[in-house]
């Protein structure tokens, strides 16, 4: 299975902006649906934002839609979160996450949350 190493997390001001990253050594990585997940204390799960690479089609949350973006350096297998603007609501554990099979959509894929691999996750603090 992959295994994933992830990095970026952090404490950051409002208003502020970081980058998270995941990286996996496993060759075939770019056959994947990737995808950011976050979740908080107290707080449901949320598909942050999911990438296709057949179609290249992406999809973001209407709560980070305009300050994220999801990316993927295909020759070094990592996955890629910029998050801008960021704001308190913000503030959660962050994972990386890859899914082999095809879903109905990817928004549906992306808001299930139904992937076949998981990061350790990042932690992502967002406080003035």
């Amino acid at each position: 299975q992959l295994q994933f190493v992830e990095s970026g997390g952090g404490l950051v001001q409002p208003g502020g902006s970081l980058k998270l990253s995941c990286t996996t050594s496993e060759l075939g990585f770019d056959t994947y649906n990737i995808g950011w997940f976050r979740q908080a204390p107290g707080k449901e799960h949320e598909g942050v934002s999911c990438f296709n690479p057949t179609n290249g089609r992406t999809y973001y949350a209407d709560s980070v839609k305009g300050r994220f973006t999801i990316s993927r350096d295909r020759a070094k297998n990592t996955v890629f979160l910029e998050m801008n603007n960021l704001k308190p609501e913000d503030t959660a554990n962050y994972y990386c996450a890859a899914r082999a099979a095809r879903f109905t959509t990817l928004e549906a894929m992306c808001r299930a949350g139904i992937m076949d691999y998981w990061g350790k996750g990042t932690l992502v603090t967002v406080s003035s």
